[in-house]
């Protein structure tokens, strides 16, 4: 049996979302299960396409739905889960059982090993660090912003290697370790641990970097860092240097998108808060209501810009 598990990639909660999901496959439906992995990325062309699907099971773990008749297991979290209405309306017609929607869940990794266990019968214990870590990371439930800054655990270390290191292939070959060993001995192995002292060097260099390029105003962060190699840099790090913001519009790019990251401040309540998802829909792209993105192709910058001045002036309103 293959099984292509499609993940969100450059993603912590991606990843362990599809570590959990490859040991309760193994454990309770197939153990001789032969894996297959695809990374996904929000961008601005089509998301999917049909010979995407070339296992005898096909997953798609904490991304968007597919409406593909080849899709038989799908478990997310995020507001913005369906690309059309057609899709939500598929997903409510399916009477498979193996597929799963949730938003209340801060994370996917939390939410499908709770499915696991209570639909399938699956021990998720062996992989209670990894569950506690997913939720922490995804749902931004640090006790403070320097907790979230100063990367001291080996969660925090390794969701940095999984967002900003540059090899490609590294999340896929990441995943069967998550699924059988702790997280201080995968912050150890080799092809994790070449790329961890460079990015620690760049986390603290982007935090300075992100103190100059900062306009904070009526409680709103923007910044630009479109020119510089930052697309992975830790996303709490505005905070941490403008506590009194609620909210932080972000300017980034790579050479296969330009990117528009939209957040809440975990640390500071509003009376009433903006859905920044929906605000991002309006742009073509989505997330939660604390915390949103809008992918564009690599050419057009300038678009994703304009997007992020817009959403900076509606939050400051």
């Amino acid at each position: 049996m293959n099984v292509r598990l499609c993940y969100h990639d450059k993603c912590f909660d991606g990843a362990s979302s599809a570590a959990v999901f490859l040991r309760f496959y193994r454990e309770r439906i197939d153990s001789d299960a032969k894996f297959l992995f695809t990374g996904l990325v929000h961008r601005a062309s089509q998301l999917f396409s049909e010979d995407m699907f070339d296992g005898d099971e096909n997953a798609i773990v904490d991304f968007k739905y597919s409406s593909s008749h080849r899709l038989t297991w799908w478990f997310d979290h995020h507001q913005s889960a369906f690309l059309s209405p057609e899709d939500a309306e598929h997903f409510r017609q399916d009477r498979s059982g193996k597929k799963f929607y949730d938003p209340t869940y801060k994370s996917c990794t939390k939410f499908l090993a709770t499915i696991a266990e209570t639909k399938f019968g699956f021990d998720a214990r062996p992989l209670a660090e990894l569950i506690h870590w997913g939720d922490v990371i995804d749902g931004a439930q640090y006790r403070s912003p320097e907790d979230a800054v100063s990367l001291s655990e080996p969660a925090t270390q390794l969701a940095l290697v999984i967002e900003a290191a540059p090899d490609p292939g590294l999340v896929a070959r990441l995943i069967p370790f998550l699924a059988e060993r702790s997280l201080e001995e995968i912050v150890r192995l080799p092809f994790i641990e070449r790329h961890l002292g460079p990015l620690l060097d760049r986390h603290r260099r982007s935090i300075d970097i992100l103190k100059q390029r900062t306009d904070a105003a009526r409680g709103v962060i923007f910044f630009d860092v479109s020119d510089l190699d930052l697309e992975g840099y830790n996303k709490f790090v505005p905070y941490y240097l403008f506590p009194d913001c609620l909210y932080s519009v972000g300017v980034s790019a790579s050479s296969a998108r330009a990117k528009v990251s939209v957040g809440t401040n975990p640390w500071k309540e509003a009376k009433k808060p903006r859905n920044l998802a929906e605000i991002c829909e309006r742009y073509g792209g989505g997330g939660h209501a604390r915390v949103a993105a809008i992918s564009f192709n690599a050419g057009e910058l300038d678009r994703a810009r304009q997007a992020a001045r817009e959403i900076t002036e509606l939050l400051r309103s």
